[in-house]
């Protein structure tokens, strides 16, 4: 790898120690009552609500609309079909659980504090003598604040260590470099991925302290990201470090109907009954050569894109005021003079019907800076995140971009392949329970 930045100051995801200091010393089997104790402290639940879509300016309503929080109970996980949150951190683990019964500590310990972290509450008050149960990073009162706990299993965590290898979903592989990924080890798959994501960085890290200190003993953390989204500039979706609109081609998220067809594994499939309501996730860390691409004229890198850069819309669409929700129309195009055969958009989505299996991915990416690299430069990138019904439906797209013109400006550096477990249904269920049972 020619990127041999490590991701925290001592080589670790998280520098010399467990960022949970103080919490992590407690065991997993306590910080497992504490978590029971602190989980009879979260608000009521809320049904059918939305996250709403986030602006930079938010008055007294939306404020006090933005305060309630996202449902945590439901046949699917939040954090996948949910609008995307302005902040994200993705934290993959391998799992450390020493058997199938502390695995399902594990799994009940990280329910409780999912449950209690998304909806708010007021933590556990605890003698002047002893330790805190809080960090403080949010004051006296946990706020929602639109956090989701998205939880993963990659293929690693079907092996032979608590006998569920027969269970493994039936396309969930580990991720192997495509034509020109240079895939760092320290940065690239893992047993366990959780998707913290929420309006304000400050949520996002309590949370992830949170969460570390009550599992300490059960999961060890194996690499990190941490990403944000950019407001939309002026209108639209949020731009990428390239300048570009992304993620504007997208699944409508209110369309049930959709959503199972390209999200949600079905019941009666070939895969493992416990499956159904879940979906697999790709994660790939794409680093991104700004200083290479800040070289190339305007045109030339809209024909890279096939899109126009100011306004985000087709090729064919002069007016820098246009839609980016135009479709873009290749059957007119068929050699590629209007929008290039190897653009980016066109690769991804040829509309062709040999490729109309393949083209239909949940995008929810963030952009993501660790600056400087090792050689003094930065380290910008897009942390790509999407989700689909099928594994093979990335991979698919993603062997067709192999060939595409953006290529020479990016580096693909890590990531893996998840699968995200169906939803928590109620109260009394936990993460992937019929998966353990």
């Amino acid at each position: 790898m020619t990127d041999n930045t490590p991701p925290g100051p001592e080589g670790g995801p998280f520098g010399g120690e467990c960022p949970a200091g103080l919490f992590a010393r407690r065991s997993f089997l306590r910080t497992t009552v504490a978590a029971g104790l602190a989980g009879t402290a979260s608000v009521s639940l809320l049904d059918g609500a939305t996250a709403p879509a986030h602006g930079a300016g938010l008055d007294a309503g939306k404020a006090a609309e933005r305060a309630k929080p996202i449902p945590f109970h439901g046949e699917h996980q939040a954090g996948i079909a949910t609008l995307p949150q302005r902040d994200a951190t993705f934290v993959s683990f391998d799992v450390t659980a020493s058997g199938r019964e502390a695995l399902t500590d594990l799994f009940r310990t990280l329910t409780t504090r999912a449950r209690f972290l998304t909806q708010g509450g007021t933590p556990p008050k605890t003698s002047p003598d002893a330790p805190p149960s809080d960090t403080g990073i949010l004051g006296p009162e946990v706020v929602p604040d639109d956090l989701t706990v998205t939880l993963a299993l990659g293929a690693s965590f079907f092996d032979d260590r608590f006998g569920l290898a027969a269970r493994k979903p039936v396309q969930l592989v580990t991720m192997t470099p495509f034509a020109h990924d240079d895939l760092d080890p320290a940065l690239s798959q893992g047993d366990l991925m959780l998707q913290v994501c929420a309006t304000n960085r400050d949520t996002t890290v309590y949370a992830l302290l949170d969460l570390l200190a009550h599992t300490s003993g059960a999961m060890k953390p194996r690499w990190r990201i941490d990403g944000t989204r950019n407001p939309p500039r002026p209108v639209g979706v949020p731009r990428d470090w390239f300048g570009f609109k992304d993620g504007i081609s997208n699944p409508d998220v209110t369309n049930a109907t959709q959503l199972n067809q390209e999200v949600w594994v079905q019941p009666r499939t070939d895969e493992p009954a416990w499956a159904a309501g879940g979906t697999y996730q790709v994660l790939r860390i794409v680093h991104f050569r700004i200083e290479k691409w800040q070289q190339v004229p305007l045109a030339e890198q809209e024909r890279i894109f096939g899109r126009r850069k100011v306004s985000g819309a087709p090729m064919y669409a002069q007016d820098p005021n246009a839609s980016d929700l135009f479709d873009p129309i290749y059957t007119n195009d068929p050699q590629g003079l209007i929008t290039p055969l190897d653009s980016h958009v066109r690769l991804a989505n040829p509309q062709t019907p040999e490729t109309a299996a393949t083209s239909t991915i949940l995008r929810r990416s963030y952009d993501y800076d660790r600056s400087p690299d090792v050689r003094g430069g930065l380290d910008l990138g897009h942390a790509f995140c999407c989700f689909q019904r099928e594994l093979n439906t990335y991979i698919a797209m993603q062997t067709r971009l192999e060939g595409e013109a953006l290529v020479p400006y990016i580096s693909p550096r890590g990531g893996g392949y998840f699968f995200a477990v169906p939803g928590v249904r109620d109260d009394k269920d936990y993460y992937a329970r019929e998966l353990l049972a």
